[in-house]
Formats: C-alpha cells, sequence, structure tokens
C-alpha cells in the first residue's frame, strides 16, 4: 500500500479517482464538522453594497495579509513543514525507492577509484553498517543515516565481487598466432566481413603463454556450414584492448573485461572447420551446448527474416526480432542517431511493452469470442500470464542486454503484479528491476545504456503519476456529443500530444547523460519521434510479434512484408529529418552538472509532496555548470600515431591523411568541430626548420619526410617526430613533441618543452594537452587517460613491448598467411 498513486482505472476492483497517496496525507487531529448544505443565494449582481457581495480589496488590506502569511514564514515553522513531508514521503515508501540510489552511489564511488581495494574492507563496512543499522532502529534518523550506508556499502562490495569474480585474462601485445578455439557467435557485418566470438582452447606458432579465454575475431568469409559450436582454427592477429581514445571517454578495455573478451583482432586468411580431436574435444559444458542451441537459432531466426524481407529493412527486422544487428548498414545507424530514434533498434522497454501489450490484446481479443467462458474465468490475468512467457522468451531470444534486462525484469514485475489484482505501473516495480540489474551487473551502472533508460522510465512513470494524482483529485464530468469525426480528431489529438509529451519527457531526462557520453543531442528528435512511432507502434511491432507467432507454421511471410513496408516508411522519414537536422555535436560538460542533473532527477521523480521543489536548484546548479570543463588544445591518440588540433572556424587539423574514423568522429563531437582538414605533405628537406615560428596561428600541419608541424591558435607549436633523431631539431621551436618510437627518450634540455613519446603513452593511455595561454613560457599541461596504479582492466597495458620500450615485434611471414586489411 505504500506504493506510487494510481489513478482511475488502474487494477480490478479499484474506486476510479481515488489515490493511494492520499491515503497518507498528514492531518492533525480534529472534529468532524458537522455536514452543511450550502446557503442559496442570489447572483452577486443583484445584492446591493454591504449586503455580502464581494467588494474590491483595498491595497491595505492586500498588503497587511501578505505581511501575515510572511510572517508565519518563520525558521521552525519550515522545519516543522519539512518534517511533515518528509514523514509523509516515507510513509508513502520512498525508502524503498531509494535502495537503488544509494546501491547505485556505492558502484560508482567502486568504479571511481584511483586504487584497486582490499575485498575485506567493503566486507567489514557491511558488517559494521549492518551492526549499526540493527542496533540504531529505536532512534528513526540515526537509523536511515546507517541504512543509507549500508546500502551504499552493498553496492561496493557487489562491484567488487563481480570485478573479482569476472579476472578475465587480459592480452598484452600485439601478436600473430595460429588458434584454435569453438565458435560462439558469428555475425554479418554491413562492410561484408563476418565477426567472431571464439573461445579459445589452443594457440600454436607462438604459443601464448597467457592466452585470454575469448576473442571476438573479424574475418573476410567463413565456411557456409560453420555455426555456433563448431570448432575452428586459423592464422590471426590478435591485439589488446584498446583504452578510451581520449581522457573521460568510452574505455573499451573496461568493456571487454567484464564481457570475457580479452582481445580482438582479424583473420589473416579464412577460418577452417576442423574434426574433433582428443586435444579439441566437443565435450562443451553443457551451458555452453545451451548457449551455443540458442545462438544458431537466432542467426537461423535472423537469417529467414533478412531473406524474406531483404536490404536494409530486413537488417532492421532481424535487429528489432532476435536482436542481431551487425549487419545494418552505418548510414542509417548514423541518420538514425542524429534524429534520436536510435532507441528503436535497441530491444529495451518499447519493444517488451508493445511485445506484450499485443499478445494480452491478441489473448484478450480471442477470450471475448467466449463470452461464457470469459465471464467465468480470470482471463486478464491468463493473458497476462501468457504475456510474461512471452517477453521471457523474447529476452531469451533477442540477447541478454542491460536496456531488455531491465525492461524485462520491470514488466514481469507489473505482469505478476495484474496477477495478484494490484497496481501495474508504479515506481516501486522500477526500483525492484533497478535493485535486481544492479546486484547482477553492477558495472553497467557506469555506462550510458543503465542510465539513460532508467533515467527515461523514471521521468514517465513519475510523470505518470503525478498526472493521475492530479486527475484523481478532479471532478469527471459526461463526455460531451460528438460527432464520428470529432471524436476520431479528438483521440488523434490526445494520441499526438500523448506522444510528444513521452517524447519530451524521456529526451528532458536522458539529455545531460547523451551529452556526457557521446557529445551530441538530436535537436529534431522531438518530430522524428513523432513522425516514426506511430508507423513502429501500430506497424512495425505488431506485425512482428504476428510474424513471431506465425514463424513455426510457415505463414509469416504476409506479416514480415507489412513490417518491411513500415520499416522503409521508417528509414525514409528518418533520412529526411537526418539531411534537415542542424550539427548535432554540442563539446564536453563537466562531470559535476551530470551528478546535480541526476539529483534532481531524483528528487522530482521520487517525492510525491512539495518536496519535489527541492529539485529545481540542483537542476539549476546543474545547467549553470554545464560549462565548467577546459576544452583540450591537443588530443593524442594511444598509439602515438593520430594527433588532432582544433584551429579555428570549426576546423580540427590532424596529422594523417588516412585516419581512424571512429576516433576522428569522437574528436569532432568533444571538440566541437565541424571539419578535418588533413595535413599538408612536402617533399623531404623542402621545409626549412626556421619556418615554424613565422607560421600564424591556427595553422594545420605541414609534413617533410618523419616530421610534422602545426601551429595552435593560441601560438603554441605542435611537432610530431617518427624518433628522436627527428625530434631533436624542433627542440629549439616546438612547444609540444609527440614522438612515435617506443625506443625513444626525452631528447630535448629545455623542461618548458613537453615531450610525449609511445612508450609513455602505452603506458598511459591517450592524452589531452592543455596550454596556457596567460603565460608563452609556461610548459603545456598533459592529462593521461589511465592512471595508475592499474585496475584489473587496466593491468595488461604494463605488459605491452610499447609500454616496456621495446620495438613492435616482427615475426616472418608464414607461407599459409594471407594478408588482408583489418576490421574497424
Amino acid at each position: 500500500m505504500a506504493g506510487r498513486g494510481r489513478g482511475a482505472g488502474e487494477g480490478e476492483g479499484t474506486t476510479a479517482g481515488v489515490s493511494e497517496r492520499r491515503m497518507f496525507a498528514h492531518a492533525t487531529p480534529a472534529e468532524e464538522a458537522p455536514v452543511q448544505l450550502p446557503e442559496r443565494r442570489p447572483p452577486a449582481g443583484l445584492l446591493p453594497p454591504g449586503d455580502g457581495a464581494l467588494q474590491p480589496a483595498s491595497p491595505t488590506a492586500t498588503v497587511g495579509r501578505i505581511r501575515k502569511q510572511l510572517g508565519r514564514a518563520s525558521l521552525p515553522a519550515l522545519r516543522r513543514s519539512i518534517a511533515v513531508a518528509a514523514a509523509t514521503e516515507l510513509d508513502r515508501g520512498v525508502g524503498f525507492l531509494l535502495v537503488p540510489v544509494f546501491l547505485a552511489a556505492g558502484v560508482i564511488y567502486y568504479f571511481s577509484l584511483s586504487t584497486e581495494p582490499d575485498l575485506y574492507r567493503p566486507l567489514a563496512a557491511v558488517a559494521l553498517m549492518a551492526v549499526c543499522a540493527a542496533v540504531s532502529r529505536s532512534w528513526q534518523r540515526t537509523h536511515l543515516v546507517f541504512m543509507a550506508s549500508l546500502f551504499c556499502a552493498l553496492g561496493f562490495l557487489a562491484a567488487k565481487v563481480e570485478t573479482w569474480r569476472m579476472a578475465t585474462p587480459m592480452l598484452g601485445s600485439e601478436i600473430q598466432t595460429r588458434l584454435t578455439g569453438r565458435l560462439v557467435t558469428a555475425e554479418a557485418m554491413a562492410n561484408g566481413r563476418v565477426r567472431l566470438t571464439i573461445d579459445l582452447i589452443s594457440t600454436a606458432h607462438p604459443t601464448l603463454r597467457y592466452a585470454p579465454d575469448r576473442v571476438r575475431v573479424s574475418a573476410r568469409r567463413i565456411p557456409p556450414d560453420m555455426t555456433a559450436g563448431s570448432m575452428l582454427t586459423g592464422y590471426a592477429k590478435l591485439l589488446p584492448p584498446t583504452g578510451p581514445v581520449r581522457p573521460d571517454s568510452y574505455d573499451f578495455s573496461f568493456d571487454s573485461y567484464f564481457a570475457g573478451i580479452g582481445g580482438s583482432g582479424f583473420f589473416l586468411g579464412d577460418p577452417k572447420l576442423i574434426a574433433p580431436t582428443p586435444t579439441t574435444p566437443t565435450g562443451a559444458p553443457f551451458g555452453a551446448r545451451v548457449a551455443s542451441a540458442i545462438e544458431n537459432a537466432r542467426e537461423g531466426i535472423a537469417d529467414h527474416i533478412r531473406s524474406t524481407i531483404g536490404g536494409s529493412e530486413g537488417e532492421i527486422a532481424a535487429a528489432l526480432i532476435v536482436g542481431v544487428r551487425a549487419g545494418i548498414p552505418e548510414a542509417i545507424n548514423e541518420s538514425m542517431r542524429r534524429t534520436g530514434i536510435y532507441h528503436i533498434i535497441s530491444i529495451s522497454g518499447l519493444h517488451m511493452a508493445l511485445v506484450a501489450g499485443t499478445i494480452m490484446v491478441l489473448l484478450r481479443g480471442a477470450f471475448a469470442l467466449f463470452p461464457d467462458f470469459s465471464s467465468r474465468r480470470p482471463v486478464k490475468k491468463y493473458a497476462a500470464g501468457i504475456a510474461l512467457a512471452s517477453i521471457a522468451a523474447y529476452l531469451v531470444i533477442s540477447g541478454i542486454v542491460v536496456a531488455a534486462e531491465r525492461s524485462f525484469i520491470m514488466l514481469a514485475v507489473m505482469l505478476v503484479a495484474v496477477l495478484f489484482d494490484r497496481a501495474a505501473l508504479t515506481m516501486r516495480n522500477l526500483a525492484i528491476s533497478a535493485v535486481a540489474v544492479i546486484l547482477v551487473s553492477p558495472h553497467e551502472v557506469v555506462g550510458p545504456s543503465f542510465q539513460m533508460s532508467f533515467a527515461a522510465t523514471a521521468a514517465l512513470v513519475g510523470a505518470y503519476a503525478g498526472w493521475a494524482d492530479y486527475r484523481a483529485g478532479k471532478p469527471t464530468a459526461p463526455p460531451a456529443k460528438r460527432s464520428f469525426l470529432g471524436f476520431v480528431s479528438r483521440k488523434l489529438a490526445v494520441g499526438v500530444g500523448g506522444a510528444a509529451m513521452t517524447s519530451l519527457i524521456a529526451g528532458s531526462a536522458t539529455l545531460l547523460f547523451a551529452i556526457w557520453h557521446f557529445q551530441r543531442v538530436s535537436p529534431l528528435s522531438l518530430l522524428a519521434n513523432l513522425a516514426v512511432m506511430p508507423i513502429v507502434s501500430v506497424i512495425v511491432m505488431p506485425f512482428a510479434v504476428l510474424s513471431a507467432l506465425a514463424m513455426p507454421f510457415g505463414f509469416d511471410g504476409p506479416f514480415l512484408y507489412v513490417m518491411g513496408k513500415g520499416l522503409t516508411a521508417m528509414i525514409a522519414i528518418s533520412a529526411w529529418i537526418s539531411e534537415r537536422s542542424p550539427v548535432d555535436a554540442v563539446g564536453l560538460i563537466s562531470i559535476q552538472s551530470v551528478l546535480l542533473a541526476t539529483i534532481a532527477l531524483v528528487v522530482a521523480t521520487m517525492a510525491t509532496t512539495w518536496l519535489r521543489l527541492a529539485a529545481l536548484p540542483f537542476a539549476l546548479a546543474a545547467l549553470v555548470t554545464i560549462p565548467h570543463i577546459r576544452t583540450p588544445d591537443v588530443l593524442v591518440s594511444e598509439d602515438a600515431h593520430l594527433v588532432a588540433m582544433p584551429i579555428g572556424g570549426g576546423e580540427l587539423a590532424i596529422n594523417r591523411a588516412r585516419s581512424n574514423e571512429f576516433t576522428t568522429d569522437n574528436w569532432k563531437r568533444a571538440l566541437k568541430a565541424e571539419e578535418i582538414v588533413p595535413p599538408e605533405i612536402f617533399a623531404k628537406d623542402a621545409l626549412d626548420i626556421a619556418d615554424p615560428v613565422d607560421l600564424p596561428p591556427g595553422s594545420p600541419f605541414y609534413c617533410t619526410g618523419d616530421l610534422c608541424i602545426g601551429r595552435h591558435p593560441s601560438g603554441a607549436i605542435v611537432a610530431l617526430a617518427e624518433d628522436r633523431d627527428s625530434a631533436r631539431p624542433a627542440c629549439g621551436f616546438a612547444d609540444l613533441i609527440v614522438i612515435d618510437d617506443p625506443t625513444a627518450y626525452n631528447p630535448c634540455r629545455d623542461p618548458r618543452v613537453l615531450v610525449v613519446t609511445k612508450r609513455q603513452l602505452a603506458r598511459d593511455g591517450s592524452a589531452a594537452v592543455f596550454f596556457d595561454t596567460q603565460s608563452a613560457t609556461a610548459r603545456p599541461a598533459i592529462r593521461y587517460a589511465v592512471e595508475k596504479p592499474y585496475r584489473p582492466w587496466h593491468e595488461q597495458r604494463q605488459y605491452a613491448r610499447e609500454a616496456r620500450g621495446l620495438p613492435p615485434y616482427k615475426k616472418p611471414e608464414r607461407a599459409d598467411a594471407k594478408p588482408s586489411q583489418p576490421a574497424e
């Protein structure tokens, strides 16, 4: 009974217009006043002056009334009001809603530490807080503080246990070897290659002493009869997991560690199927066999969908039904990102809700055909139970990702609530799903999927609960009689308005999280969602459900055809809006603004009394602190190959004509650049080293031989050298020198020159450099992406050859090796 409020029509047997929140309203005891009928009075216009007619208030009376109200607003009265509101919140169950908040706070604190803590410390903290919470039960405020500390400690402990449990072996250095393993997944990508996830069994030529358990490699093609669970072998180039492309950006090694992926790379040639031998047995564990069977079923369904629908529509349909989205062309992905509808591709609450809703509508309609049975049986509960089983199957067949996992848990709680005649859509159900996800996969808390999905859902549920409470206190008049056209128009307006408000609320709740993680916004997302969501909700997903139900019987063709036409319309609308969307890169924002916005969101969505107004100062502070971050003047990749420098006018100068597209796109968004300026290449010795001091500020990179030189708009000169000898002449004029050589050391004697070597970058990751605009002689400041001592997902960096100051390992080409270009 302590859940969020219910509006009219929720549950069976409830009274319309009754809110559960009102059951806990605080009121002082008072004698019940007798019921009196209102006195009949003539209209005010017929009353003579002085007979009770309303008279205009004098300015003196108004000022006196305001002074009287201000006099009552004393500090003790405010404290009493806060205490009353806090007690009401606790009675309404806000304490349980805050459990996942404190758990998440403990998880975030663990992952933000600079050193890895011992396991006994969080265990001791949990035990101590549990004892203190048990002892302090008689003192409510102290008990609440200890309970909050206990849940923070539990979140910290859950994250530590997950890190200890994973213990993923990570590849330390780049190596070429012949690998033999068992195929886990095979995903066809849009560029024509196939991405394989392989459980390694052995390596040879050379044999790796510290081989990872699982790797992800790409191949140009694979044998047609290769499926999940097959044994394969091939000569491959393996690379260690990479770190962030810049400080505070997405850490690929962190994701690989918790995904169990110890290395990536590509096959030098095509992998081959092999027969089982005593050294490569097929006796996989039972869990692996089940996972292989599910994966083969997913791939079989995806191939059937692709062949039936065809084209990009077939790839998107396969992503929506079975979660296989590697084959979607990047142009379509980018258009959906720019228009803010990429959430349609990621299986989450929208898809789960549409699947469950479609199943329930179909079953309720089917039960309605048998009125005698429906009148004597709880058919709504039957439909809810079958819908629960359906979304469980959908979760398994689509791949268990955090957004789908969260959505399944929340919908499962809602459907179980229907089975027990309880309110279905409440913040309590969202809290239960958040607790489950945090305890099962704590590392997801610091990822964009968890943060954005829960922020959007919390905002929508909170807004729905507030609107339901508002409607519950209003008298409901009988609907006016309208023509058929008026009825349809009103329903259409209500639907469009509801969709617009849903998109606006969810977009506002996730805005700062999207900017922090992706440095981009979608200015036309409201328009795109209004145009696309009716197609997805009415055509795409319902017919996807119908096709899945008819697929075992071979009658899915017509349903997939209609689904494909809906996807064609969705792609066309997304492309049209994307072409007219302004630049979506917004640059970096401060982490303080994200934290303050999170606090504001928690307060606004979970509070039910006037205490929700406390969210306003946090929201304003979040907006004020958005620009409180310094944009880097130079970015350097962790392999020392790529350097970028903003030169003004929305241009970003780089030192290579051909660069990593993912890295440059990330840097463009972070630095709010619109155009990449490649270097200008000169013949060797064609550029005099005395010329750099005469370069105008904002010059791009000029490269000659093994030396590149550019000038930042502040006047600082950046030099890039292939080795120590070529870097030595730049010591006389450069402020920053990057040397692409792990064996090199600082060739400059001037302490004001910042020298960054490949060895340093291999140890500490990518770098951001900041020039001092106040002093032309000050040494530039630098910040690296990885801090020491290493956390478990970065420990492999110390074993890289470059980090040890050794040149790259070069192995003679084997006769059976067929070099190919690596997949991005």
